[in-house]
């Protein structure tokens, strides 16, 4: 692995002449070479790769089989051509008066390991038990140029700090894997060699296979396949070079040519083992399975003992800089609704729960407050309810712009809901005088007294009409503290509790664009257009915004990718600046990602204090701050290693914070 927990795989398909063992040894070398130059730790090649998978009935010729242990040992002396990466090559092993179809794990001009394949299809277009024993439950030693080597199924090899596992082609097919059994007993990587021939539909079908099983096993799966010059007589084999990683494919060969294939992807090992330590079933499984047992599991390597990588970290990984957003544009409108009805769903269940038929809600014409009363509609529509008991009230104060007011305004009445509109200007300043506060100092006290103000008037509605007042503030808020505690921080039920600020947007853009009224329409992409504010202070003179949000507390795009890797993954300062680096690359430089992850560590520890007490609140996806549910934090606790370690982070990249 580098230093920042990755490690750089590589699925290689050469191309192969069977029976022309010379040929396929220099092919293999060739491509392995070509891996190694690119930084790959370990590549794998196909099954019985050193001879064609399609020899058929040569396998039973004692000369193919001699000149195949002789081209082995040719191969294992020249790996030292691969530069050091672990190589795992596919061929057939004579012992004990059978034949076994075997990956061998090559390193440095040294054999490491033999693995037979466990299960050997004998169906359809396939007869491998005409040749080859079944390796499932065998266990057995055979010697390789005078040492002697165990060959079983199941076995977990270590490189460059990570454990790795080996099975072949139908291993993956049958319903319980051998790499179940290894993932669970430590293995963060599992290699593939197969030789899967095309069939209608069937390409579809493997791809999700290998996506299945990564995310089932939490893990890296790297497939190689035979390629294009394998024998046609009754298949036809197109070649699969497949990365994947924790239920999504990072890399693929394309399949259109008749060359040699080669997919390289920098595999998160530090992300994969973060999320088996977070999901205790994955251990509770290995342990009622008998699959992986405490006593077999293999520690995890302290790979710190090996010379950091040092080429360009996330050179072969696409870092997505909006985890939280569905980046293929055709979806949007699905994902919305989905997103959308959990939301308005875990609404819908509440009030029918208490009997309630009133929601009060304060609506600003921003963003939070938009998402909340489109929600609060869906909820109505699914219960049947007149919406006119969604009381939507507008609260103009020292900041609201003409823009503000007027999207609010009009946003209510398409609707169709209750409108309500009451100036707190006079209200505040009333306050002012009364706690002393001059109401010319533009201070903390200045801006929260209108939020409290806000707060209380929605409550009380709520109080007079029977009803609930629905939160507005979004996960993002709550990650920064960007909210007035007992003020916007508290509602009777927050339908955005879990909805990052980028994801909020992108749900009123979808609301937008799935209406068929052209005015709601324009309405909502120009609350979407409108710079994020609080308008707590007073506008320009022009009349515009004169509070941006992001001008004083950074990005809402890095912050939501700062709480994504975060949460989701417990990540490092220095992998969220590195990852960011690559997300956001040619937005955002070093400077500025070091800069505003700063600002984020500094509230988001100083701010657990309103999570600890934030309202009740649907769940939407992987991240939640709820103190109930998925964020539990002392209140007191603190930032100083973080930040530390950014700092140290800083220093290393030139940048001063």
């Amino acid at each position: 692995m580098d230093k920042l927990g990755f490690i750089r795989v590589a699925a290689a398909s050469p191309e192969v002449r069977p029976g022309d063992l010379a040929f396929n040894r220099e092919q293999t070398l060739r491509l392995a070479a070509e891996a190694a130059e690119k930084g790959a730790h370990i590549t794998v090649f196909p099954e019985l790769g050193l001879t064609g998978y399609t020899c058929a009935d040569l396998f039973g010729q004692q000369l193919l089989l001699g000149e195949t242990e002789r081209e082995m040992e040719r191969l294992v002396f020249e790996s030292d051509k691969a530069h050091g990466s672990t190589l795992i090559v596919g061929a057939p092993l004579r012992h004990g008066g059978a034949l076994w179809n075997c990956a061998f794990i090559i390193r440095d001009g040294h054999l490491e390991g033999i693995v037979p394949k466990s299960y050997l299809p004998n169906y359809s277009e396939f007869y491998e038990k005409r040749w080859f024993a079944a390796g499932a439950g065998a266990d057995f030693t055979a010697e390789f140029r005078g040492k002697k080597f165990r060959v079983a199924p199941g076995q977990i090899f270590e490189a460059y700090g990570v454990n790795f596992g080996v099975e072949i082609c139908e291993d993956l097919w049958v319903p319980v894997p051998p790499s179940c059994g290894m993932a669970m007993r430590g293995a963060d990587v599992i290699f593939n060699l197969s030789a899967t021939d095309e069939l209608i539909g069937k390409h579809r079908y493997l791809r999700g296979l290998i996506e299945g099983q990564s995310a089932r096993c939490r893990c890296g799966y790297v497939y190689a396949s035979a390629g294009s010059w394998e024998s046609s007589t009754d298949l036809e084999f197109r070649g699969n070079a497949i990365i994947a990683e924790d239920g999504r494919i990072l890399r693929e060969a394309a399949r259109d040519g008749f060359g040699p294939m080669l997919a390289i992807a920098d595999i998160d090992v530090t992300a994969l083992r973060h999320d088996r330590m977070h999901c205790g079933t994955f251990h509770d499984n290995a342990r009622a399975t008998g699959l992986g047992s405490a006593a077999d599991i293999k520690p995890e390597p302290a790979w710190s003992q090996y010379e950091p990588d040092q080429n360009t970290p996330l050179l072969y990984r696409d870092v997505d800089a909006y985890p939280f957003l569905d980046s293929n544009p055709e979806r949007l409108s699905e994902r919305c609704r989905e997103i959308s009805d959990i939301q308005a769903r875990g609404l819908a269940t509440r009030l029918h729960a208490i009997g309630c038929g009133k929601c009060v809600i304060g609506i600003s014409g921003g963003l939070d407050s938009t998402l909340a009363l489109l929600v609060t509609h869906r909820a109505y529509r699914m219960l049947g309810l007149d919406v006119k008991g969604i009381i939507a009230v507008t609260m103009p104060g020292f900041g609201t712009t003409e823009r503000t007011h007027t999207n609010a305004d009009r946003l209510m009445e398409l609707l169709g809901v209750t409108r309500r509109e009451i100036n707190i200007s006079a209200a505040v300043t009333q306050h002012f005088h009364d706690i002393g506060h001059d109401g010319r100092t533009l201070d903390v006290t200045y801006e929260n007294s209108q939020a409290r103000e806000r707060t209380q008037i929605l409550m009380d509605i709520a109080n007079m009409e029977g009803g609930i007042v629905v939160g507005t503030g979004d996960l993002s808020e709550l990650a920064l503290g960007w909210c007035t505690y007992n003020g916007d921080q508290m509602s009777m039920y927050g339908v955005n509790a879990s909805v990052p600020k980028t994801l909020v947007r992108y749900l009123v853009e979808g609301y937008a664009h799935d209406t068929d009224d052209r005015d709601l329409r324009d309405v909502l992409l120009d609350i979407s257009a409108t710079p994020i504010s609080p308008e707590l202070l007073p506008a320009s003179s022009a009349g515009d915004i004169g509070q941006k949000t992001e001008d004083l507390v950074g990005p809402y795009e890095l912050h939501d990718f700062f709480i994504y890797r975060m949460l989701r993954f417990g990540d490092s300062p220095e992998r969220i600046v590195a990852m960011a680096e690559k997300g956001f690359a040619g937005k955002y430089d070093a400077k500025q990602i070091v800069k505003w992850l700063h600002t984020f560590y500094r509230r988001f520890f100083s701010q657990q204090f309103k999570r600890s007490c934030m309202p009740d609140g649907v769940k939407v996806g992987s991240v939640s701050l709820s103190p109930r549910g998925d964020w539990r934090m002392p209140s007191d606790v603190t930032s100083r290693i973080w930040i530390e370690s950014l700092k140290k982070t800083a220093r290393q990249m030139g940048i001063e914070l």
